[in-house]
């Protein structure tokens, strides 16, 4: 059985300070978060930014300004960026990260591969925003890190390789709980990794109190874990205490220990992955 991938995702797009004070929000914040979290065990981390009012942001300033913070420090780290559609719907402002250079380009950008609505909120992607993300990312050699809530996305996501827009080999989260998409048991989790195109890597995400269950199934199963206060705030069920990046990394190192498995090197996952593993180079190694 191979090692966990852990995909950290700090800060996302909904938590604010008023909610928890422990999630990360300037650069500065999500820098140290990383760093202390890597120190336990991080093999990939999923980024999103925000402004100077908190608010979410495209600006590849501020993806730059925590990239290049991170590398500083950690530059094996798989380090990726959000162009999620939440709360930005044009193309040149979900994709403005993407055209960074050296230190700043990410290894990996998200991709949800279609649209959907969260409880309060719709995520469009449309057929042409998602082509043309996977169209830049592959001229970028930029890995696209596919997140999909149900087997319609995994059917979009085969869809994408039949048109050449993706290559192997493939990562994706597998996110369960939302209310109109997967939810979190296992026969769907079955189902989902049963239609998981060939060479692909995988983790699971439970979205709120569901995020330990599907932590500890992916690990159970040999998969990998995506986790973070993007997706649970909360680190009981019960919701009885605020959680922290740093104590959840710490509790998936214990399960993993515990089903006597290791957290994935970030260097063994970029050969993988075919991403560089020299210092200085980041994204897909071209052929």
């Amino acid at each position: 059985m191979q090692d966990v991938i852990v995909n950290l995702c700090p800060t996302g797009m909904i938590p604010t300070k008023e909610i928890t004070p422990h999630v990360p929000i300037s650069p500065n914040e999500i820098i140290e978060d990383v760093l202390a979290c890597a120190e336990v065990g991080v093999t990939m981390v999923h980024a999103h930014a925000r402004d100077k009012n908190g608010k979410p942001d495209y600006n590849p300033e501020i993806y730059a300004e925590i990239l290049q913070g991170i590398r500083k420090h950690r530059p094996d780290l798989i380090v990726g960026i959000s162009l999620s559609g939440r709360d930005f719907k044009e193309f040149e402002k979900r994709s403005a990260g993407l055209f960074n250079k050296g230190e700043a380009r990410p290894d990996t950008g998200s991709l949800t591969t279609s649209s959907l609505n969260f409880p309060k909120q719709a995520s469009v992607n449309d057929p042409e925003m998602i082509k043309n993300l996977a169209q830049t990312m592959l001229e970028k050699g930029i890995l696209p890190e596919l997140e999909v809530f149900d087997t319609g996305m995994i059917n979009y996501v085969k869809y994408l390789i039949k048109k050449e827009l993706i290559k192997p080999p493939y990562y994706l989260n597998l996110l369960f709980g939302n209310i109109a998409n997967a939810q979190a048991d296992e026969q769907e989790a079955k189902l989902m990794l049963q239609r998981l195109p060939e060479n692909s890597f995988w983790s699971f995400a439970g979205i709120g109190d569901c995020q330990l269950e599907m932590n500890t199934l992916a690990i159970e199963w040999g998969g990998g874990v995506r986790v973070g206060l993007e997706d649970n705030i909360y680190f009981d069920p019960s919701r009885t205490k605020l959680a922290t990046n740093l104590e959840m990394i710490k509790r998936i190192k214990q399960i993993a220990e515990t089903n006597n498995r290791r957290i994935m090197d970030p260097l063994e996952l970029r050969k993988k992955l075919h991403l560089h593993t020299e210092k200085g180079m980041y994204g897909i190694i071209k052929d």
